[in-house]
């Protein structure tokens, strides 16, 4: 009798270590996911094969751009965020393509492909190296969204053990209107990336 309480206890004693280190153990998606550089805006982060430096954050309702020679003016029932940003290639020629707006509630909120039609400063933007260039990343975004939120920008779609760029946005005040302080009625997309020709 004894011995198959002693069996028993030793069976439920792995069961519990088991169990323990199934739930404790990171995820299979966590070991080759993306690896993240952490940074602020206005600071440079240094990836594997680019880097990457968040120069100015707005928010619009509107956004205006030209396409084939007619204005355009796109809407949204969130707020439009614009981060401009300088990418530089590292060693090799390479393409920037994904972007992605972590909210604060760990919601997520791809770059827009309503922006496909503009050929020139929105992703995937090539860089090569000794030649920085500037870039617009285009969200659509709930207004609650908007503030303590992250900016994800990795080279490609799946960036399995391959750096991952985090730019943390920090607190953006809410205006009476609920959209965050700032916000401007119409932002022009056809005017040049500061610093860059049209």
């Amino acid at each position: 009798m004894m011995r198959r309480l002693a069996n028993l206890v030793l069976l439920l004693a792995a069961v519990a270590l088991c169990y323990g280190l199934q739930v404790s153990k990171p995820h299979y998606a966590d070991l080759i996911g993306p690896i993240p550089v952490r940074g602020n805006v206005g600071e440079t982060i240094v990836g594997r094969s680019f880097e990457v430096r968040a120069e100015k954050l707005e928010f619009a309702r509107k956004l205006k751009a030209d396409r084939f020679g007619e204005t355009k003016v796109l809407t949204t029932g969130g707020v439009w965020a614009v981060v401009t940003v300088e990418f530089a290639a590292k060693a090799a020629s390479t393409i920037v393509a994904v972007a992605s707006w972590r909210g604060p509630t760990g919601l997520t909120y791809d770059h827009t492909e309503r922006l496909s039609f503009i050929n020139k400063g929105i992703l995937p933007v090539a860089v090569d190296p000794g030649l920085p260039r500037k870039a617009r990343l285009v969200f659509e975004v709930r207004p609650e969204e908007a503030g303590n939120a992250t900016v994800l920008i990795s080279s490609k779609l799946m960036a399995a053990l391959d750096s991952q760029a985090e730019i943390s946005i920090g607190p953006v005040a809410a205006g009476s209107d609920g959209l965050p302080a700032g916000t401007v009625g119409t932002l022009d997309l056809a005017q040049p990336i500061d610093g860059q020709p049209k």
